[in-house]
């Protein structure tokens, strides 16, 4: 019986252990900084966002994501019960607020249905966690590549619709578009609550648009 005992208190310790490495983000903070190569000597436009700032705020079902650069700034609010979502644009002065209903927002991110994560045994510390590396693989072809923390996943699975699938927290991620590359590398992780009033959306002071307006 003492035998019993002590295997059922080891197996208990070893499962706490095992919850600890094993972290899940249901509520928090997850910032990014941002490098943008143009691959040009001449300046760019795209110069402009290099050093922009990406802040992730999880709530539960809520996330908000701000894009801070020096060209303006983005946020996106997301309800993940609702699948709806509210983008705000505020560049050269102005400020304008998109809302997107559940088909909307899927038709936005419908690059990402079916991405594909290819797993490597390539492995890197970012921001003091351990990661691996995966090539992301979407549906017309195109690939990036993405180091992820397999200790770290976010509870709302639908945070992100990129990472949706991906086995872990992404730390750092590259991916080109035409001759300019972004890398998105987290800077921070917080742990604490987000006050609800983070995901309140104005209700007054931008000019409505319509979601056709935003796909332009």
């Amino acid at each position: 019986m003492k035998e019993i005992r002590w295997i059922a208190l080891f197996c208990m310790l070893l499962g706490t252990q095992f919850s600890d490495a094993q972290k899940t983000i249901s509520e928090g903070t997850i910032v990014y900084n941002i490098v943008i190569q143009t691959g040009s000597k001449e300046p760019q436009m795209a110069d402009a966002l290099d050093g922009a700032v990406t802040k992730v705020f999880i709530k539960g079902g809520l996330t908000r994501t701000d894009m801070i650069s020096a060209l303006g700034s983005e946020t996106t609010f997301l309800d993940s019960k609702t699948g709806t979502a509210t983008i705000l644009k505020e560049y050269s002065g102005q400020k304008l607020l998109y809302t997107l209903t559940r088909d909307n927002w899927n038709s936005k991110n419908k690059k990402y249905e079916g991405i594909e994560f290819k797993y490597s045994n390539e492995t890197a510390v970012i921001a003091g966690y351990k990661c691996k590396k995966a090539t992301a693989i979407l549906k017309d072809g195109s690939t990036f590549w993405v180091f992820y923390c397999p200790d770290l996943n976010v509870l709302n699975k639908d945070y992100d619709q990129t990472f949706k699938t991906l086995a872990g927290l992404p730390l750092q991620y590259e991916y080109v578009s035409g001759k300019n590359s972004f890398k998105f590398t987290v800077s921070q992780i917080d742990y604490n609550p987000v006050p609800l009033s983070k995901f309140e959306i104005p209700k007054s002071g931008y000019r409505i648009m319509e979601y056709s307006e935003l796909k332009k």
